[in-house]
């Protein structure tokens, strides 16, 4: 091959490479605005003993959220057993018409409650039951994003999910997640991803402020923020590369 040869064929393999880096750039960026041009769809996850503020708040949040961004939002409760009436905390009676159905959601959200009295309905009884964790364990694949906040990251951490994971959870569980391997991020919010975490009861609020920024946009986070009179507060621990 001739010196006039070489560079003809050396310039093509070039532009053939550079044109196939641009459609792969180009292919990623149309799965990506075809993913969030799709409804986001939420569960939050219901049992006996769930506490009041941790599912309402972020109930609320990811609720009105669609009032300010272009993407729709269907946010709805499930529970493991099917439709049925659930009994929170604090005596709470709700009615939650879904059953579990992980692969319809692109945000699981899990809430905490009934962590310190183990006698009581509420994590520890789930744990002990141990068909929420695995049901969470199964739930995962690409594409969702199971996020928990105060001692509901004790149900990922039974179901394996926080072990070796940056995490955080109710200060009194904090002891409890590292234990049983979770990597503590001293944070109100810790996203690593397809895991996001959140402190206790009130943090729900941020976690799901979060989310809606990373989901939808910072326009949708402040204008919700705004109706709720409420500021996010704390530190969002985010992994490099996170989105």
């Amino acid at each position: 091959m001739n010196r006039r040869t070489l560079l003809h064929a050396t310039t093509a393999l070039g532009a053939a490479t550079l044109t196939a880096g641009t459609a792969t750039r180009a292919d990623a960026a149309t799965t990506a605005r075809s993913a969030r041009s799709r409804p986001l769809r939420v569960h939050v996850v219901m049992f006996d003993g769930v506490e009041e503020l941790d599912f309402a708040a972020p109930y609320e949040v990811f609720s009105a959220s669609g009032h300010f961004a272009d993407r729709e939002v269907y946010v709805r409760y499930v529970t493991l057993d099917g439709p049925r009436t659930v009994e929170a905390a604090y005596g709470t009676r709700l009615r939650v018409d879904h059953g579990w159905a992980p692969r319809d959601a692109d945000l699981l959200f899990v809430p905490g409650g009934g962590y310190a009295r183990r006698e009581d309905p509420g994590v520890w009884a789930e744990i002990r039951r141990g068909s929420l964790p695995r049901a969470l364990a199964a739930a995962t694949r690409p594409g969702l994003t199971v996020s928990a906040l105060c001692t509901g990251v004790m149900l990922l951490s039974a179901a394996g999910l926080t072990s070796g994971r940056p995490c955080t959870t109710h200060h009194r569980a904090r002891a409890d997640l590292e234990e049983q391997g979770g990597v503590l991020k001293n944070a109100r919010v810790v996203d690593d991803g397809d895991l996001v975490t959140a402190g206790g009861v009130t943090s729900g609020l941020d976690l799901a402020l979060w989310l809606v920024r990373r989901e939808l946009g910072a326009d949708a986070a402040v204008g919700l923020e705004q109706m709720l009179e409420y500021e996010a507060r704390g530190t969002v621990w985010a992994a490099r590369g996170g989105r």
